[in-house]
């Protein structure tokens, strides 16, 4: 039974974008028209007759404008606004009326790109569209995750002007969206505080600078913590607000080279390469912060820099299910420093000096020369979120990692 539903829906589908098929006022109209044709063949009844042949114009009539009123109806989609996963994504279409007669109640429906959100399509109706005129569609949806996204098809059905027979049409508007990875806000990474650290005695983090210098350009204004040296008292400020107020210096590493480099050979789990590429866009963002020369690597792209380049390309990586042998050496992660994103507790021996590792995975990072974290993923089924609740699972899992890269190098494995 199951077998010849879906045939038989698969063959209405064929009919109805080549053809057209009946509504449910179109069967009842061709089941009365039959009858009224066999009743007549039957009685030899001149009115009989004339009651099927009006059932029959009126059949033709419905069955042949629906496919007239979809033709010479242009559809155009503007360009798409990259967003962060997990944020709104607008689309906007516009639909145009270069025909000689009017469109009424026509239904739009776009078929949304597999995995950008949890629903396959959008749709909307539209009561009318003058000679001529321009109808604008605007909707938005909530993104699932990062990533590449192709929006292609959509279709046009109505089935105007009777309501007797439904007429659909598809036609191709294609478009990309970027997804950008999320990026957290670190107040402190450790491990892109001390990087390089190693063959450089001559930079130090925040904490160390703000304790030993009394000049330089004032990063923030901050309230007084027990130890904090007196000569940092903002005193002007203080006074204004009631209470001491400290300044914080701005750090200058002056040229300091530093490379993402995020490891996308086979041996990754999906959930924890996920939380990779936000790791790796995190780090980025935030050592631009400190001004440092910061460059993003993977196999597949190189070596590449710039906000708008790098999200990019991090919304795009996947892991190498067949990994490509490198020929050129320009691909080969530089002999810089560089914090080392991988799943392969093995590949952390060859790392150059001053680097550091972000490691997932259950492996044991015990051939590592240099400082890292081990990162735990967390366990969604026993933190107490509903499994159904995206958001809710995703803003868990941002704190979780935020909170590890944020940890200081005690926590870190040699």
């Amino acid at each position: 039974m199951n077998k010849h539903r879906s045939r038989r829906s698969g063959f209405g589908d064929w009919l109805e974008r080549r053809a057209c098929v009946p509504e449910f006022a179109g069967g009842m109209l061709m089941g009365m028209t039959f009858f009224f044709f066999l009743a007549a063949t039957n009685t030899l009844a001149g009115w009989l007759y004339a009651m099927s042949g009006v059932g029959l114009a009126i059949m033709l009539i419905g069955g042949v404008l629906p496919a007239r009123i979809l033709s010479n109806i242009q559809v155009e989609r503007l360009p798409i606004d990259p967003v962060s996963a997990g944020d709104i994504l607008t689309v906007e279409l516009w639909l145009h009326n270069a025909g000689k007669q009017n469109k009424a109640l026509l239904e739009i429906r776009d078929l949304l790109p597999k995995g950008i959100t949890r629903i396959e399509s959008q749709s909307h109706v539209i009561e009318s569209i003058d000679i001529g005129d321009r109808y604008r569609w605007l909707y938005s949806i909530t993104t699932l995750q990062r990533g590449v996204f192709h929006f292609d098809r959509l279709e046009l059905a109505t089935a105007s002007p009777f309501g007797l027979f439904r007429s659909r049409r598809s036609q191709s508007v294609p478009r990309r969206a970027i997804v950008y990875p999320t990026v957290l806000p670190l107040s402190q990474c450790p491990l892109v505080d001390f990087i390089g650290k190693d063959d450089s005695p001559r930079l130090y983090s925040l904490e160390n600078l703000h304790h030993s210098a009394n000049e330089g350009i004032t990063r923030t204004l901050r309230p007084y913590r027990w130890g904090d040296p007196i000569r940092l008292v903002h005193w002007r400020t203080s006074a204004r607000f009631g209470e001491l107020r400290v300044r914080e210096l701005e750090l200058t590493v002056g040229g300091q080279e530093l490379v993402i480099a995020l490891d996308t050979q086979i041996g990754w789990r999906s959930p924890d390469f996920e939380e990779a590429v936000i790791a790796a866009a995190s780090l980025y963002f935030y050592a631009q912060r400190l001004n440092l020369n910061v460059r993003l690597w993977t196999a597949a792209s190189g070596l590449v820099h710039g906000n708008r380049v790098v999200l990019e390309t991090l919304a795009a990586v996947q892991i190498d299910a067949n990994p490509v042998e490198i020929s050129d050496p320009s691909q080969l992660p530089p002999d810089l420093p560089q914090v080392w994103i991988t799943s392969q507790p093995h590949s952390l021996a060859e790392l150059p000096t001053g680097s550091r590792w972000l490691l997932w995975g259950g492996g044991s990072p015990s051939s590592a020369k240099f400082p890292g974290i081990r990162i735990d993923s967390i366990d969604k089924s026993d933190s107490g979120t509903d499994p159904s609740n995206d958001k809710e699972a995703s803003d868990l899992t941002y704190r979780h990692l935020q909170a590890q890269l944020q940890t200081q190098l005690a926590r870190t494995g040699n």
